[in-house]
């Protein structure tokens, strides 16, 4: 049943005519299920699934006079400069087209968000970014680029677009026999801008939040239901919903903001140390530079880790993980692993007890069971890579 209060995706009419689990997720009315969690997992770890993501944040980031003259390279360093005051990444190191995963940090050094930022392929005067933030934080986070980069920048915003995210080992196939040909070689963690005959103005990222190849689609509202039922036309693509989109991510390692990140949590606790490039640890120019690098060097008091319950009960959210009868941190995720046929979890521990093969008691239900602190991702990732000539 359709929830009033909740925002309806452009594709909501699609959806409905295929399934009716929905559920409410960040303020938006979005599909949970079609044919169950674990089929729909299972199918796009095999062939290539669909998976609507519009109540995400995408937005485009210009600088507001044009640079006053600047072009290319200068244009670029004077707008990535602009958002490097949020985000530790070296967004000025970005190559035409490249795609780098960050985080927005406060002044302590903790995490408000984690996003995609993308440089323009080429072209754009301005030194455009494209920039991909989550469906909960997007108002905060739009408001707070707008205060931190002040006049010199202006915020596009994309969510009245669909975004699509295909993803799967067939996705490359599908994407190159329905938009375009050459996405099939295209780099993995790069952005392309289409003109297409039939779906319009297109931004296509190679990345995704399953562990598996595929690309995510920005197309405007009116070409999306045309694009959508194209790719759900190919005999190798099925609609996928937000629980599976779950299972995936968990199998993969990959954090879910509110959940396994937030605003106490720091880049380093959270292993995220590698978005964190050589240049910006060295001019320690970034919000709570100062804890973040002290963490670096002397390590953080807690890790995020992933755990594997010894037996089949799932430990989900909340659960207490104890050492020796003492709370030594807390599950942030878990649930079942359709492609381990097993629980799986990850959450946060004292750094003592974040070792793999250390072995912790997961407070399930009032009793402890036992589990292993196991390396991530549960599954490997199969991002593209291009041969080597």
């Amino acid at each position: 049943m359709a929830n009033a209060e909740c925002k309806k995706l452009p594709l909501d009419a699609l959806w409905r005519a295929r399934t009716a689990k929905f559920a409410d997720f960040a303020g938006y009315d979005m599909p949970i299920q079609f044919e169950g969690l674990i089929a729909e997992h299972n199918w796009t770890r095999e062939h290539a699934g669909l998976f609507d993501v519009s109540h995400m944040g995408p937005c485009f980031v210009a600088l507001a006079d044009a640079g006053r003259g600047l072009e290319g390279d200068a244009a670029h360093k004077k707008l990535a400069a602009l958002i490097e005051r949020l985000a530790p990444a070296d967004i000025q190191g970005l190559k035409p087209g490249q795609v780098r995963y960050t985080t927005l940090l406060n002044e302590e050094g903790a995490i408000l968000d984690d996003l995609m930022i993308a440089r323009a392929p080429g072209g754009d005067a301005r030194g455009g970014l494209y920039v991909v933030v989550n469906a909960g934080c997007k108002i905060a986070d739009w408001a707070l680029m707008a205060e931190k980069m002040g006049r010199e920048a202006l915020v596009e915003r994309a969510d009245d677009r669909c975004l699509l995210a295909l993803q799967g080992p067939r996705a490359a196939q599908v994407a190159a026999a329905h938009i375009d040909a050459s996405l099939a070689e295209m780099a993995f963690m790069h952005l392309r801008r289409l003109d297409h005959p039939q779906y319009g103005e297109l931004a296509i990222t190679r990345s995704g939040y399953t562990g598996e190849d595929g690309y995510e689609i920005l197309v405007l509202a009116e070409h999306a239901t045309a694009l959508a039922e194209a790719l759900l036309g190919n005999p190798e693509v099925k609609p996928i919903g937000l629980g599976a989109r779950d299972s995936l991510r968990l199998e993969a390692g990959l954090c879910l903001y509110g959940h396994d990140l937030d605003a106490t949590t720091s880049p380093i606790e959270a292993d995220l140390a590698w978005t964190i490039q050589k240049r910006r640890r060295e001019a320690g120019d970034f919000p709570g530079a100062k804890r973040i690098l002290r963490e670096w060097d002397l390590g953080p008091a807690r890790k995020r880790v992933g755990i594997r319950p010894n037996d089949r009960a799932p430990a989900r959210e909340g659960v207490e993980i104890m050492k020796d009868g003492k709370s030594v941190g807390v599950v942030t995720s878990g649930g079942f692993s359709p492609t381990l046929n097993g629980p799986i979890s990850m959450g946060y521990v004292e750094t003592a007890h974040a070792t793999p093969g250390h072995t912790v008691d997961l407070m399930v239900r009032g009793v402890p069971r036992a589990a292993t602190i196991v390396p991530m991702p549960f599954v490997p990732h199969r991002y593209y890579r291009a041969k080597k000539a």
